[in-house]
């Protein structure tokens, strides 16, 4: 029981230590991108695409590492389906409704869904090969591409509040403060995915399912807190492009860069309804914005029960 506890405890802390350490190592990143002169625009296809998406990559990469396939397919898909429909649901209830433009949400929701259903037909082999996950994670390109041209002016906004937040300073100052973010990082991930492995055999709950509902929450927070602050302040396309295309990461790169290095087979019994619901959620959720062109309560709350409906559905799955 005291093992229990304190797992849980190391994987809330390793939860609060992973979102202050990811924003420090992006945005210091920036900086001294920036200071380094590089293009805005490397800048904005790169380090602000998959900024609030770092935790999940990092998963990947540590339970790969440590034979743990599940937890990585679960967080990232599990991602998926958090942000498009909890976090999404949330934002309006929150902020209030705010308007979409329909070819922002077909592009990136194209991209989201066609990288859902990449996955569905991985998975369901049970292992992810080599070469799957070096598909995945090189596909990102093609929809990084997607996302720049399709949400160009809120990216470029994004940068230019990176670049005016903080007084100029060294160099090396931005250089230590990434590296100490990436370090935590790291060990924030390790902690995780540790913690995650002691649960789910403390309580007879297979990793996949402690990953897919509850560690992909904790690795959504980083999106809810950014996209609160864009619709507070008016910015509704960084919303939009933060929470659809750190779906397309999740998809990609999250979920395949601890694949190319450490091959791992996966659960497919879980792993593919999971991904099948994500994909029927996620074209729900893109096909109710296109044709409404807005959030507001009514499709928040909708989202928020697609979201809690995987829950009875996975339960109904099982037993």
């Amino acid at each position: 029981m005291i093992g229990l506890i304190l797992a849980s405890v190391i994987f809330i802390g390793g939860i609060v230590l992973v979102i202050f350490s990811s924003k420090y190592a992006v945005k210091h990143s920036a900086m001294l991108a920036t200071a380094l002169g590089i293009s805005p625009l490397i800048i904005g296809v790169t380090l602000v695409s998959i900024g609030t998406d770092i935790s999940e990559i990092f998963n990947s990469i540590i339970s790969c590492s440590l034979g743990h396939g599940d937890i990585d397919v679960g967080d990232s898909v599990g991602s998926d389906l958090t942000q498009l429909t909890l976090i999404f649901g949330i934002l309006p209830i929150v902020c209030g409704s705010f308007h979409i433009h329909r070819k922002d949400i077909i592009i990136l929701g194209s991209c989201e869904v066609l990288s859902l259903i990449v996955i569905f037909s991985i998975v369901e082999k049970g292992y992810i090969t080599r070469l799957n996950a070096i598909f995945m994670v090189f596909s990102l390109i093609i929809y990084i591409w997607l996302i720049y041209n399709s949400n160009k002016e809120s990216i470029k906004h994004r940068i230019e509040i990176l670049e005016i937040s903080q007084p100029t300073k060294k160099k090396r100052y931005h250089f230590l403060i990434a590296v100490v973010g990436f370090v935590g990082v790291t060990i924030s991930a390790y902690m995780i995915v540790e913690s995650v492995i002691f649960i789910s055999q403390a309580i007879n709950i297979h990793e996949y399912i402690i990953s897919f509902f509850v560690l992909a929450i904790g690795t959504s927070i980083p999106e809810l807190v950014v996209d609160i602050n864009a619709l507070r302040c008016g910015h509704h396309g960084i919303a939009i492009g933060d929470i659809v295309g750190s779906c397309i990461v999740d998809s990609t790169l999250s979920i395949g860069i601890g694949q190319v290095f450490f091959p791992q087979s996966i659960t497919a019994e879980l792993a593919v309804p999971t991904v099948l619901y994500t994909l029927m959620a996620s074209i729900i959720v893109i096909v109710i914005i296109a044709v409404r062109k807005k959030m507001d309560r009514k499709a928040g709350v909708l989202f928020i029960f697609l979201y809690f409906t995987a829950y009875f559905l996975l339960f109904i799955f099982i037993v």
